[in-house]
């Protein structure tokens, strides 16, 4: 069992920490699928106010579901359809405010608001995308996206 002391109190700080224990936890696993589920579970456990957390892998022109918690969750998403999609497609950070002012969302959780999707891409190529998704609108910042940056170019090399 691992055990992290992380700051939760102050976001910057959460994100440092967050990045520590995720390097923790991946330097000697080589398997990207224990990694994503280790990955998925300590986001989930120590970003507030998520519905879901987890890993949509690059396989093809899809988006395949990986390792996440959360509710049950759309399984394939093409390639530049949705926030997912979109971010796969640009290889760009998405931070969303109000999903449903997204043209073209896909509503895997009708209780999601917000989401913040971050490619994960080595050498060039997209692996993945972490997708988070919060209950709240407008719940995820520069400061999130920042942090999350961090963990998907960390996980980049261990997927």
């Amino acid at each position: 069992m691992y055990a992290f002391a992380i700051d939760t109190a102050d976001k910057p700080a959460l994100y440092r920490d967050l990045l520590g224990a995720m390097d923790a936890l991946t330097s000697s696993e080589p398997d990207p699928v224990a990694n994503m589920a280790n990955a998925a579970a300590l986001m989930w456990q120590y970003l507030p106010d998520l519905n879901w957390a987890g890993f949509y892998r690059r396989i093809g022109v899809e988006l395949v579901l990986g390792p996440f918690m959360g509710k049950p969750a759309c399984i394939r998403i093409p390639v530049g359809q949705g926030v997912c999609g979109t971010a796969a497609a640009t290889r760009t950070t998405q931070l969303v405010a109000d999903v449903h002012a997204f043209p073209g969302h896909i509503a895997c959780d009708a209780d999601s608001a917000s989401e913040l999707v971050v490619p994960v891409v080595r050498e060039g190529v997209l692996i993945a995308v972490i997708d988070l998704d919060s209950p709240r609108t407008a719940r995820f910042d520069a400061t999130d996206a920042a942090g999350v940056e961090a963990l998907a170019a960390l996980l980049a090399t261990r997927l």
